[in-house]
C-alpha cells in the first residue's frame, strides 16, 4: 500500500516544489511576465465578455418569449409561390370568419382562440394628437391569449362584438399623451374621423424587441374594425398546454387546409407559426452566434501562446547554466521539463485569471450602455461559471501546447554544454 501511494506523493512535491520555482521566476522577472501574458489577458477577456454579454442577452430575450407565453400560435394569410394560388388576389387568400366555423371542435388541443387585425392611426382628443398608434382589432378572448387584462372598466362586450360598436380600449400611454381624465371611461377619441367610447383600460406590455417604441396602443372590437378599415386578418391562439403545441400546430394546419378546400398538392395559403418555434429557432442562431463570437476572438489566445512560447524559449537559454548544475546534481530530465511546462502553465492561467477580471468589466460596460440605449433591454451582467472554467481550461492548454517545445529543449540539454555556456 505504501508503494503504491509512493509514486504520486513524488509526483505532487515534484509538481508543488516547480510551482514554487516557476513562481519565483515570474515574481524575479515581474514586468516581461505581464508584458508576456498580455495577449492572454486581452484573449480571455474578449472570450469571457463576449460569452457572458450574449449569455445575458439570451436569457433576457427567453424570459420575454415566456412572458409571452410559449403555447401561442400565430397563423396570416400568405400567398404561395407556386400552384393554382401564385396569382390569386388577396381578396380570395385573406381570411374569412367561416374559415374558422367549428375550429374548437376539430382542434381539440386549442383551449382558445381570436380573429385579429393591426393597422396604425392618428388618435386625437381636443387639441392633443398622437401620431401612428398601433391598432388593434380584438376580440374579448384576446385578453387571456395574450395575458393582458383590463385594469380599469370593462372589456368588450358580446353586443360589442357583434354589433360593430364604436368602443375602444386603451393603454395608460395613451391616457396620459391625451391628457384624458384620471377615470376616463365614458370619454371620446377620435381614431382617423371616427368617435370611439372608451370603455375599458389595458395593462401595457414594455417589450425588449420594442426598443424604441411607444406603449400607446388602442384596441377596438374585431367586426369594427374590418367594417371600417378591412385590414388584413390573422389569427391568433394558444394551446391547452406548451406540451400541446405541436399536436394544436398539427390540427390547426389540417383543419385550415380542409376549411379551405385545398387539394393535397395544394401548398397552404396561410403560414402558421408558434411561439416555441421562434424561440428554438432564436436558440440556435445564439448558439451559433456564441461559438463564432467565441472562436473570432479566441484567435488572440494563440497570439498569446506564440508569446509565452517566445518568453520560454528566451527563459531556457538564460538558465542554461542553472539547468546545467541540476543535470550535474542529479535532476532528471523529466524534472527540468515539468519545471519549464508548469512555469509556462502559471503564466497562462496568470493572464487567464486578470483575464476574466478585465472581461467582468467588459461585461458591466457593454450592459450599462444597453441600458442607456433602452432599459426594456437592460440583462444581467454576470460571466457564467462554464464560460470561466472555458477560459482557464483554454488558458491551460494554450500553456501546455507552446510551453511543450521550450521544456523539451531544455530538458534535453546536454549538462557539460550547459555549464560551459556563457
Amino acid at each position: 500500500m505504501i508503494g503504491l501511494l509512493k509514486y504520486p506523493l513524488k509526483l505532487l512535491t515534484l509538481i508543488f516544489q516547480s510551482a514554487l520555482l516557476a513562481l519565483g521566476q515570474i515574481w524575479a522577472n515581474k514586468m516581461r511576465s505581464i508584458l508576456t501574458t498580455i495577449g492572454i489577458v486581452i484573449g480571455v477577456a474578449s472570450v469571457t465578455a463576449v460569452i457572458a454579454s450574449l449569455s445575458g442577452l439570451k436569457a433576457k430575450i427567453v424570459s420575454e418569449f415566456e412572458s409571452i407565453g410559449t403555447n401561442i400560435i400565430y397563423m396570416g394569410p400568405d400567398r404561395p409561390r407556386e400552384g393554382r394560388f401564385k396569382n390569386a388576389s388577396w381578396e380570395k387568400i385573406m381570411f374569412k370568419e367561416e374559415d374558422f366555423e367549428g375550429l374548437l371542435k376539430h382542434c381539440p388541443s386549442i383551449e382558445r382562440y381570436t380573429l385579429a387585425t393591426g393597422s396604425s392611426r392618428t388618435v386625437r382628443h381636443a387639441e392633443y394628437v398622437i401620431e401612428s398608434v398601433p391598432t388593434r382589432g380584438i376580440e374579448s378572448s384576446w385578453h387571456k391569449i395574450e395575458n393582458r387584462s383590463v385594469t380599469m372598466g370593462r372589456p368588450f362586450s358580446v353586443v360589442d362584438e357583434r354589433n360593430g360598436w364604436h368602443v375602444c380600449l386603451i393603454t395608460p400611454e395613451v391616457q396620459k399623451q391625451l391628457r384624458l381624465d384620471r377615470d376616463c371611461m365614458g370619454q371620446m377619441i377620435i381614431l382617423d374621423d371616427r368617435s370611439f367610447q372608451i370603455v375599458g383600460m389595458v395593462e401595457e406590455r414594455v417589450s425588449s424587441f420594442d426598443m424604441n417604441r411607444s406603449t400607446a396602443e388602442v384596441f377596438i372590437p374585431y367586426r369594427t374594425a374590418w367594417k371600417l378599415w378591412r385590414s388584413r386578418p390573422y389569427l391568433l391562439a394558444s394551446s391547452k398546454t406548451s406540451e400541446l403545441t405541436d399536436d394544436a400546430l398539427a390540427e390547426l394546419k389540417f383543419f385550415m387546409r380542409r376549411s379551405r378546400q385545398l387539394k393535397p398538392d395544394d401548398p397552404d395559403t396561410f403560414r402558421v407559426e408558434s411561439v416555441e418555434q421562434i424561440l428554438q429557432t432564436f436558440n440556435k442562431i445564439a448558439l451559433v452566434t456564441t461559438g463564432v463570437a467565441g472562436g473570432v476572438v479566441g484567435i488572440s489566445l494563440l497570439v498569446g501562446g506564440v508569446g509565452i512560447m517566445n518568453i520560454m524559449l528566451v527563459s531556457v537559454s538564460e538558465r542554461t547554466r542553472e539547468i546545467g548544475l541540476r543535470k550535474a546534481v542529479g535532476a532528471r530530465p523529466s524534472a527540468i521539463l515539468l519545471q519549464f511546462l508548469i512555469e509556462a502553465i502559471m503564466l497562462c492561467l496568470f493572464g487567464g485569471l486578470i483575464g476574466v477580471m478585465f472581461g467582468q468589466l467588459m461585461t458591466l460596460a457593454v450592459a450599462a450602455v444597453i441600458k442607456n440605449l433602452s432599459t426594456s433591454m437592460a440583462f444581467n451582467a454576470v460571466i457564467p461559471a462554464s464560460a470561466i472554467i472555458l477560459a482557464f481550461g483554454f488558458s491551460a492548454f494554450v500553456g501546455i501546447t507552446f510551453g511543450f517545445f521550450p521544456a523539451v529543449k531544455a530538458a534535453r540539454l546536454d549538462p557539460i554544454e550547459a555549464l560551459r555556456h556563457e
